[in-house]
């Protein structure tokens, strides 16, 4: 028999045995003049991050009020609670295109002003493959994307869909941010859109080479 009523505390403590973890990171940001261009363009910026990067960029950006898209599914329970820990707001839904929930809210925040962040390649992958929903729902607002990737000196890669990477103790946490690009009109512009998320992803994330090498480490 399952000891459901146990899971919620078993999630508070690994939430801040993960803050305790990463306040021993060390990080190094490049590319933060993206951001700051974007932010004088005065649009609202949609972040786009691998799924398996999450954890870093999430410690990286704490406390700054940014809103989050998390998927219902149960996994993103233990998430929630960890981004609301580290001050974000977080809408729950998925970002498949076709009108969900999640995306009418991101949509709804960045209309507002808000800074947003999602996985276009979660919650359940393929890994590294960007799903179109996120991009469409920066179209509709008028935003700009950015992509941010982070690399780890040292880390442990889970066995998940998405080989999922927690930076060991005291590791140095490279995080990188791409020029703010936009989408276009219709589906083409939002093919390209989706090829332009992939390129820089690849790029802020494994480098100029594109190669996945860490992935092994």
């Amino acid at each position: 028999m399952r000891l459901r009523w146990a899971e919620p505390l078993a999630a508070h403590l690994g939430a801040a045995l993960l803050g305790l973890l990463a306040a021993t990171w060390r990080y190094k940001v490049r590319g933060w003049e993206h951001v700051e261009a974007a932010h004088g363009r005065r649009r609202p910026i949609v972040y786009v991050l691998w799924h398996s990067r999450i954890l870093p960029l999430l410690y990286s950006r704490r406390g700054e009020g940014m809103a989050l898209l998390i998927s219902r599914h149960r996994d993103g329970g233990h998430l929630t609670e960890l981004s609301e820990r580290w001050g974000y707001r977080v809408v729950r839904g998925s970002s498949k295109r076709g009108g969900e929930a999640g995306l009418l809210g991101l949509v709804r925040h960045l209309r507002d002003g808000a800074e947003v962040a999602l996985t276009p390649d979660g919650p359940r992958g393929p890994a590294e493959r960007v799903k179109p929903g996120a991009l469409a729902a920066a179209h509709h607002a008028d935003a700009l994307v950015i992509a941010a990737g982070a690399r780890a000196s040292s880390a442990w890669w889970l066995r998940s869909w998405d080989r999922f990477c927690v930076p060991k103790p005291f590791a140095a946490v490279e995080v990188v941010y791409s020029a703010p690009f936009t989408v276009g009109e219709g589906k083409d512009g939002l093919r390209r859109g989706v090829a332009d998320a992939e390129r820089a992803l690849r790029e802020v994330t494994y480098g100029p080479e594109g190669g996945s090498g860490e992935r092994e480490g």
